[in-house]
């Protein structure tokens, strides 16, 4: 039997908020009291992070249950899962600084205004929230928790390589006939963008709304600097 259609603010989307809201200060706490060896902690979320969503994604490229516009792994919550997998096994400085990013300010309007068809239990149902909301407590995880510090070379490199993506992505979607990215046309769903203006002046404004924001959330953690810091036990790359 077909899977229910998604209803924004129904029922399963305000569960899946719920849950999300919930887990993020336990993953803040949970950064805080394992200060004194993160390595094994935060390893065990990324292996945690890639057994909770790999499987998804096999499903969904099951026959039957593959679509060209919504399954292949190319929407920046995609690669924002993969980049939290690698920071939190890492902690290197720019995956973390990009999941801070990515994880803080792109995941959270996604949650809100989910570009979702299918209801609760179908497998882009699941593997959508499972992304999203996993990339945004690893965030919080190795920022507030552990206490690395974002600061502006990790900002622009952030900024050079969403750049880099949403350039590739219109190629890839002219080629493909889909849309990941929202690169080539706002969602079917209602969303932020349509408050931007049509295609492609809302990518513009995007794009300039979205660096200044992630400037001033970098901002305050270059304000000053801890004499003590766990971000210098990452190596800086």
């Amino acid at each position: 039997m077909d899977a229910a259609r998604f209803e924004t603010f129904g029922i399963s989307h305000l569960v899946m908020i719920g849950v999300f809201l919930a887990g993020i200060w336990p993953m803040v706490l949970l950064g805080r009291l394992t200060r004194h060896r993160p390595r094994q902690v935060s390893r065990w979320l990324a292996v945690g992070l890639v057994a909770a969503i790999l499987p998804l994604q096999v499903l969904d490229h099951l026959p039957g249950n593959f679509q060209l516009g919504v399954s292949l792994p190319l929407q920046l919550c995609d690669l924002a899962a993969a980049v939290a997998v690698v920071a939190l096994w890492t902690r290197r400085h720019t995956v973390v600084c990009v999941t801070y990013l990515w994880g803080l300010l792109l995941a959270p309007q996604a949650l809100l205004t989910p570009a979702l068809s299918a209801d609760f239990p179908d497998p882009r149902f699941l593997a959508f929230w499972a992304m999203h909301i996993f990339v945004v407590w690893a965030a919080v995880f190795l920022t507030f928790g552990l206490g690395h510090r974002p600061d502006w070379r990790g900002y622009r490199r952030t900024v050079l390589i969403t750049a880099t993506w949403m350039i590739l992505m219109y190629p890839v979607n002219v080629l493909l006939g889909t849309n990941y990215g929202f690169v080539n046309r706002k969602p079917s769903t209602g969303s932020i963008l349509d408050l931007f203006g049509p295609w492609p002046f809302y990518l513009l404004v995007e794009v300039v709304l979205v660096a200044t924001v992630w400037a001033l959330m970098t901002w305050p953690w270059t304000r000053r600097r801890p004499l003590e810091s766990p971000a210098r036990a990452i190596e800086q790359r």
